[in-house]
């Protein structure tokens, strides 16, 4: 039974599908992606190199168009709200030669009337920076703050983020983090956030998208995906009628990540798996089916 979620959505696609290149060397990038993320929500986009994860935000930003498939962002077409939307990808283009104080500037004169000068500067302020000093004379997490800066001075309602923490150290990813965090909580900006580091995404984000292979392969709440499967572990063979994600010998039994379909034997012994098993027992198991809740499914539940 399909069933849509009412609850408004910063962005929502349908059928999203995306080619790089033309003709008989044209490589496939996005296939029939179909999801939603919740107005007001912090959420990871997840998977491999490859994965699509930058095409997807791109085409989100309004910066390249797809090929195929429907795309709603705040309501309207990608671009019609640039005012509205921030876009931060990993490679932080910022004027080497411009100092953090003219950077705020331009930020200010590209994005008038909506531009928060003292929201933008409080955040430089907040991580020590000389407003004086050059962006090329910088470090890696400096560089993201003054980007961040940058970003969130106009107060986006949604904002992408494509890896820009990957190079930065555990501290200041966690400081950054912690901006984004009380950026969503103080004003209810929509997150939606690239990211390779999954151990820190479950205290993080709310909710998560995975991605493979150009496909949308699991979509929810993190609290509801983790519910959703078990590890189960013990000598039986006979999973049935519960979907098997992965399985594995363990000794002289078995141990498996699944989706339950009702009770389980007694012989089984049970535990909620950790998102870092959940999201690479998944991209292990590239035939298992897909798994969107109804708020994540995008104008049709792909829950199985």
């Amino acid at each position: 039974m399909s069933i849509i979620s009412s609850a408004p959505a910063a962005m929502e696609t349908t059928g999203l599908t995306h080619r790089h290149g033309r003709g008989r060397r044209a490589a496939l990038a996005l296939e029939d992606c179909s999801f939603r993320v919740p107005a007001g929500s912090v959420c990871a986009l997840v998977g491999p190199n490859g994965a699509g994860k930058s095409t997807l935000l791109r085409i989100v930003a309004g910066l390249i168009r797809p090929d195929g498939g429907a795309v709603d962002v705040l309501g309207a077409a990608p671009g019609t709200h640039r005012d509205r939307v921030g876009y931060l990808d990993q490679a932080q283009p910022l004027y080497g030669h411009l100092s953090i104080a003219d950077t705020l500037d331009l930020g200010a004169r590209l994005n008038a009337g909506r531009w928060d000068a003292a929201y933008a500067a409080r955040i430089v302020e907040e991580g020590s920076l000389d407003p004086g000093r050059r962006i090329r004379g910088l470090s890696g997490g400096q560089r993201t703050r003054v980007a961040l800066a940058l970003t969130l001075g106009k107060r986006p309602d949604l904002l992408l983020l494509d890896e820009p923490m990957a190079e930065l150290d555990p501290l200041a990813r966690q400081q950054l983090m912690g901006l984004l965090l009380a950026d969503a909580a103080e004003n209810g900006t929509s997150i939606l956030l690239s990211s390779h580091i999954v151990s820190e995404l479950a205290y993080s984000c709310d909710r998560l998208l995975l991605l493979d292979d150009g496909r949308m392969r699991l979509g929810g709440s993190v609290e509801e995906l983790l519910a959703a499967h078990t590890v189960v572990t013990g000598r039986g063979t006979d999973l049935s009628p519960h979907t098997v994600i992965e399985s594995h010998p363990t000794g002289r039994g078995l141990t498996a990540l699944i989706r339950p379909r009702g009770p389980l034997a007694d012989t089984w012994q049970t535990q909620e798996p950790t998102l870092e098993e959940l999201l690479l027992a998944h991209l292990r198991a590239s035939g298992s089916p897909a798994f969107l809740t109804p708020e994540m499914s995008g104008g049709s539940a792909a829950a199985a």
